[in-house]
């Protein structure tokens, strides 16, 4: 009899019913739609945000240490300590070694330009494919590390130790454009591109590293590297443990280290590559954490709004039913049906709504993430499928949450009343 009933109110009111789970359907799909955005997001805008330049910057271990003194630093290593080269690939073998999208080393070096003076030479790599230790290649690079640089021209040739950049300052104080010849401490080369970063690459000269090892007399060393690595926010635990790591116990110290922190990330480096002291760029990584931070916030407060609007708008529509159905309510109640017998019919309408609505708007907010984020960042994000049963979960809440005013409507309903049509 129950099941009959409930089929029976399905085909009488199926306009009705439609118009709920429709309403239904419209929240689930913008909560799918924002948590499959909320769980990609991160990583789709640590991508972009990963353009304008590395998070950790790597150093020899003298470099660190300084000594300030009346605003010198009396540092005796700073600038005479080197890296490894060889010792790059480790950076690519730690555990989070997925989430290194890019890296590229330096070496700074004075250089004589003749009757022009002197300037500073940044050698670096422009584009170099990184053989790995398990047979892979890794594409590195200042491309990948800081695409914000705009060159007017070309880039230098990897292997073509003679191409330069010009920082665009440097260029008008010298006078010089593309195509301009110089020696660099007899070391003769072509600017084919000038470049326009607004920081101090504007006063300097950028040439392959081989050139830079060369004129500095230190083959297969370089004296920083710069590494672009997809983090997670930083939260209380990962702040304890970037002022001290040992304070941490043996469970926080696992959470940690197996956490996407810049910090985390940071200290495996350390641990791999000899000599080095890996920094956080902490500007970097805080803006990026709280740009994130807040937009998963905002999706959260854009999802709950949806879901209490549909809220209302299934207690609309079922309030409007049970007016409707005012005498087959009052009937069943003087035939000794008991009020939770046809609360519990109501509230399977309810649950039924918003499973239908629930799983239909899963389908549609799937589509509508892979639109989003096609448009916004030009790629599709994965869909996580753990988030469908969540979603119709909730959809099923507020179906049940909406029909709450209206169970309260028929327990004040009088048979009599009712039957007589005397309110």
């Amino acid at each position: 009899m129950f099941w009959r009933l409930l089929r029976q109110s399905f085909l009488q009111g199926a306009r009705r019913k439609i118009l709920s789970g429709l309403t239904v359907a419209l929240a689930a799909t913008l909560g799918m739609a924002l948590a499959t955005l909320s769980v990609g997001v991160g990583d789709k805008m640590a991508q972009e945000m990963r353009a304008y330049g590395a998070n950790i910057r790597v150093v020899p271990k003298g470099e660190s240490l300084s000594l300030a003194v009346g605003g010198l630093d009396l540092n005796p290593l700073k600038g005479r300590e080197t890296l490894a080269e060889a010792d790059l690939p480790l950076i690519k073998d730690i555990f989070w070694h997925n989430n290194i999208i890019g890296l590229s080393p330096f070496l700074d070096v004075q250089v004589s330009l003749g009757d022009k003076g002197k300037a500073r030479l940044i050698g670096t790599w422009f584009q170099h494919d990184m053989p790995m230790p398990d047979g892979d290649v890794f594409a590195a690079g200042v491309r990948t590390v800081a695409a914000h640089w705009q060159v007017e021209g070309a880039w230098p040739g990897e292997n073509a130790e003679d191409q330069v950049l010009l920082g665009k300052s440097l260029a008008r104080r010298l006078g010089l454009g593309i195509g301009a010849s110089l020696s660099l401490d007899a070391h003769p080369v072509r600017v084919v591109g000038l470049l326009e970063t607004g920081g101090d690459e504007d006063s300097a000269i950028i040439g392959p590293l081989a050139l830079a090892q060369a004129i500095a007399n230190v083959p297969g060393r370089v004296r920083a590297i710069e590494v672009s690595a997809l983090t997670v926010p930083e939260t209380e635990l990962s702040l304890r443990a970037r002022h001290n790591s040992d304070a941490l116990t043996t469970a926080e110290y696992d959470v940690w280290y197996c956490t996407a922190y810049v910090s985390t990330i940071a200290h495996q480096i350390e641990e791999a590559v000899v000599n080095a002291s890996a920094r956080p760029i902490w500007q970097v990584a805080a803006g990026e954490g709280a740009v994130i931070g807040k937009m998963q916030v905002l999706m959260a407060v854009v999802t709950l709004a949806a879901f209490l609007s549909a809220a209302m708008g299934v207690s609309a529509l079922m309030t409007a039913t049970v007016v409707e159905r005012a005498r087959e309510i009052g009937l069943m109640k003087a035939l000794g049906a008991s009020l939770a017998e046809i609360n519990a019919q109501f509230l399977s309408e309810a649950a039924a709504i918003g499973a239908a609505g629930g799983l239909l708007g899963c389908g549609f907010g799937a589509l509508l993430s892979q639109g989003i984020s096609a448009m916004v960042f030009g790629q599709s994000v994965p869909v996580p499928w753990i988030a469908v049963p969540l979603v119709t979960v909730a959809a099923i809440v507020v179906a049940l949450a909406g029909a709450a005013y209206p169970a309260r409507t028929i327990a004040r309903l009088a048979p009599v009343e009712v039957l007589y049509g005397r309110k």
